[in-house]
C-alpha cells in the first residue's frame, strides 16, 4: 500500500519571534506538512520553544524535533517536554529522537561522547523509558542507564499512545530499531566525522537499507512511514538547460553533478522529470515522506503543488 506524499522543512533559524511566526504560517500556505526544527548546541534557539511558537502561529502545520540528541537532556525531563508541546499544539507534533552524532556539540558541553554502541544503547533504554511514561500514570525504571522512583506523569501527549516517533539512520543498527520502535523512519547515509557518507546513499544503498528495515519491522511494515531527507537540487527546463543548484553548502562543480546526481539526498532535472524521481523512488523504496532544507523552499514549492496528498 502506497502513502500519500508530504513534504517538511527543516529549519530552525529565524532573526526574531516575529520572523519566525512568518517563516512558520508561509510554510503552511505552501502546502508543507510539516516544520522541523533541528537540535544543536551551536543553534541560537532552543527547539522546544521554537516549535512552540511555531504552532502557536499556525493551524494545520505539523511540528517536529528534527532530531532531540539523547544524550543533551534526561528521558523523563524529555518526556514532559513532549507531551507538553504535543498539548500546546493541538495534538500537532512529531517526536524525533537519535542518539547523537555531532562530535563538537559535545565537546561545547564537555559531555562525553562515548562509543556509537554505548549512545546507542542508551538512546534505546531512553524510548522504553519515555514510551511508559507516555502512557502510564507513574513509572518505576531500573536500567543500566536511567532509573525512574515512581515517576509521576500526569500530563499525557493528546496523540495515543504517544506522538509519531521519527527516528533516523543510515545502518543496519539504528534502522532496525527505527523499524521496531517508530512509527516515522528516516533513511539516511551514514555520518563519518566529517560528514555524510556520499558512497553511502546510491540506489544500491538505499536498497539495502530498505531490506533492513522491512526485515526487522517483520508485519509492523505496512504502519511505517518511510522518509528521506533532500539537501540539493540541480534544477533545469525541460530542455536540461539553465542549471539552477539549491543546496545546504556551497556550490556544486560541474565534475560533481555525475556524482550526486544518484544521490537519494539530491534531485536533478525538471520540475517533471523530479517528479517522476519521487513517483519512482515511492513505487520502489516507499519512501513518500521528502524533507527539505529550507534554503530549497520556494525552489520545491512546484512539486510539492504536484504531489501533496497524492
Amino acid at each position: 500500500m502506497q502513502r500519500p506524499f508530504r513534504f517538511g522543512v527543516i529549519c530552525g533559524a529565524f532573526s526574531s519571534a516575529a520572523n519566525w511566526r512568518e517563516q512558520a504560517r508561509k510554510i503552511e500556505d505552501l502546502g508543507y506538512s510539516t516544520l522541523l526544527v533541528p537540535d544543536s548546541l551551536h543553534m541560537m534557539f532552543d527547539p522546544l520553544v521554537a516549535l512552540t511558537i511555531a504552532a502557536d502561529a499556525t493551524t494545520t502545520l505539523r511540528i517536529g524535533s528534527y532530531v532531540f540528541c539523547n544524550d543533551f537532556r534526561h528521558p523523563a525531563l524529555l518526556a514532559k517536554g513532549v507531551a507538553t508541546l504535543d498539548s500546546l499544539s493541538g495534538g500537532r507534533f512529531e517526536f524525533g529522537l537519535g542518539a547523537g552524532y555531532s562530535v563538537a556539540d559535545y565537546n561545547l558541553a564537555a559531555i562525553p561522547y562515548d562509543s556509537a554502541g554505548v549512545r546507542i544503547n542508551r538512546f534505546e533504554e531512553s524510548i522504553q523509558v519515555m514510551k511508559q511514561l507516555f502512557t502510564q500514570e507513574a513509572v518505576t525504571f531500573h536500567g543500566k542507564y536511567y532509573t525512574l522512583n515512581d515517576m509521576q506523569a500526569p500530563l499525557k501527549p493528546i496523540q495515543k499512545p504517544y506522538p509519531p516517533i521519527f527516528i533516523g539512520g543510515g545502518g543496519k543498527r539504528m534502522l532496525s530499531i527505527a523499524a521496531r520502535e517508530a512509527s516515522i523512519i528516516g533513511i539516511n547515509a551514514i555520518n563519518k566525522a566529517q560528514g555524510m557518507d556520499v558512497t553511502d546513499s546510491t540506489p544500491q544503498a538505499l536498497e539495502q537499507k530498505v531490506a533492513w528495515i522491512r526485515e526487522a519491522a517483520g508485519e509492523r511494515i505496512n504502519d511505517l512511514e518511510l522518509a528521506c531527507p533532500v539537501f540539493r537540487m540541480v534544477l533545469s527546463d525541460s530542455r536540461g538547460q539553465s542549471d539552477q543548484v539549491f543546496q545546504r553548502g556551497g556550490p556544486v562543480m560541474a565534475s560533481e553533478l555525475g556524482s550526486v546526481q544518484e544521490s537519494m539526498h539530491t534531485l536533478v532535472g525538471s520540475i517533471d522529470q523530479i517528479v517522476e524521481t519521487l513517483l519512482e523512488r515511492r513505487e520502489r523504496y516507499g519512501i513518500s515522506y521528502i524533507q527539505i532544507t529550507a534554503n530549497l523552499l520556494d525552489a520545491f514549492t512546484p512539486i510539492v503543488s504536484r504531489l501533496a496528498g497524492q
